[in-house]
């Protein structure tokens, strides 16, 4: 069964259904954006091991549930994002357009919820200087926002674009590397969320 989902189907060609989504340029993009990450969890890591009470007590004092609606919005911008590749990659440009809509839909709703979860945090005295988990959280978290706020402007780039039909059946090279861009944010962020709202 597994075997037969990864095959390609009959009308692609081996080669095709083998490369590497997007182009050269995101993938870079990507590996400096992980390599920023790794450096950031390294010293997530190191300050939980000195200061591993500051780490639970600080954890106690954040919003699951803006965490948790976060991590909703990433995860189904992200499937929306999919779908649209998988709409053009078929030829259907319309079904494309409406997927790519509904994914920058729903990624807008981050940086609203995060918006309202600082406006939370401050209400009830949490801010950068709050201690050291709170120093790593917002630096973390800002960090995020921040590649997370350049993939919906990619989106806008994208669905553009796509607006003017600049992707086909044939060339989709730049909703892909769109694609591979957001899932990589959104792995990331999946990473964030357990770290500080659960695990801490």
């Amino acid at each position: 069964m597994v075997a037969a989902v990864l095959q390609a189907p009959p009308d692609v060609p081996l080669a095709e259904a083998r490369r590497i989504p997007g182009n050269k340029g995101i993938w870079a993009g990507i590996t400096c954006e992980f390599v920023e990450f790794a450096v950031l969890f390294a010293v997530y890591f190191v300050s939980r091991a000195h200061f591993s009470e500051a780490f639970h007590d600080g954890a106690q004092r954040l919003s699951v549930v803006f965490g948790t609606l976060i991590t909703l919005l990433m995860i189904t911008s992200s499937y929306f994002i999919a779908c649209s590749v998988n709409a053009i990659r078929n030829g259907r440009q319309r079904s494309a357009l409406r997927w790519l809509v509904a994914g920058l839909l729903v990624a807008l709703g981050y940086p609203v919820v995060k918006y309202l979860e600082i406006r939370w945090n401050l209400a009830h005295d949490i801010n950068g200087g709050s201690g050291i988990f709170f120093t790593v959280y917002y630096y973390l978290t800002f960090t995020h926002l921040v590649h997370a706020v350049w993939g919906i402007l990619g989106i806008f780039w994208v669905l553009a674009r796509l607006l003017f039909q600049g992707y086909s059946a044939k060339d989709y090279s730049g909703l892909e590397a769109l694609a591979s861009y957001w899932h990589a944010t959104d792995i990331i962020w999946l990473i964030i969320f357990p770290l500080f709202y659960v695990l801490a």
